[in-house]
């Protein structure tokens, strides 16, 4: 007689097995149990990587287009200012460029089209001769969020070595400051960020190295002046004098109860 070996059990894994005991032990909880089972089994699979990396991407290619319209939002403003539109328009002149503008050539150019064109040469030459620092500067790929991630192993490593060099050369030997290094205490000191201080004009960077102000005592009395300053400013503001007005009369939430 043949012997019947039996039936091989499918394979399930832990977390079945688990609540397939659970179900067991428990059998009155079977509509629940039944629930969480198909919406595990039918739920997607997706891989948690994938989906950093495609929101990695979005967020920079995002980022790519905001920075993009800001800078041309600071071109067409550069383009609206007297001293920056006439030097590119002098340089227009001179390259030719207007005049080529202008021509007629085999399609009429209505006069609305060569001011439109007229427009995007003097831009173009803003462009092109304007180095725009800080929040509105042009966009840089290595800037977006996806090539920070990528390229931080090596701004780490680069930090290190920038750091063990500063403190050998400046705390250990006791070298003099250079130029570089001056900038960057009083930019800490100032507790700006690097695009907030290459915005500043470059007469504003030659103040603060000739007030020597990396040296924490020059910077104190240079902070002191200022707050002086503003102070000053504010006390001549009409805005600032009514809004002081209203605060003493009136002051910031006082409720007023009125007995009837």
């Amino acid at each position: 007689m043949q012997s019947f070996g039996h039936p091989t059990k499918p394979k399930i894994d832990e977390e079945t097995r688990k609540d397939y005991d659970y179900m067991l032990d428990h059998p009155e909880e079977y509509y629940s149990h039944y629930y969480h089972y198909y919406s595990r089994r039918l739920a997607p699979k997706v891989d948690v990587r994938v989906v950093i990396l495609v929101s990695v991407c979005a967020i920079s290619v995002f980022q790519f287009f905001s920075w993009w319209n800001s800078y041309n939002k600071a071109i067409s403003y550069l383009a609206t200012v007297p001293k920056y539109r006439i030097q590119a328009t002098e340089i227009a002149k001179q390259q030719g460029l207007l005049k080529k503008a202008k021509e007629k050539g085999k399609n009429k150019k209505s006069k609305e089209e060569i001011r439109d064109e007229e427009e995007n040469i003097i831009k173009n030459i803003i462009k092109s001769k304007i180095d725009i620092k800080g929040g509105y500067q042009k966009p840089q790929i290595c800037d977006l969020l996806l090539f920070q991630i990528i390229l931080a192993p090596y701004h780490l490593c680069s930090y290190i070595v920038w750091y063990c060099r500063w403190i050998y050369n400046f705390n250990i030997k006791g070298k003099e400051y250079g130029e570089e290094e001056r900038l960057y205490i009083i930019r800490k000191s100032m507790k700006m960020s690097k695009s907030q201080f290459d915005s500043l004009e470059d007469h504003q960077k030659e103040t603060f190295l000739k007030r020597e102000l990396w040296i924490k005592e020059n910077y104190e009395v240079y902070k002191q002046e200022q707050e002086e300053e503003l102070k000053k400013k504010l006390a001549n503001d009409p805005r600032w004098k009514r809004y002081r007005r209203w605060m003493k009369n009136e002051g910031p939430g006082r409720l007023t109860f009125v007995d009837d």
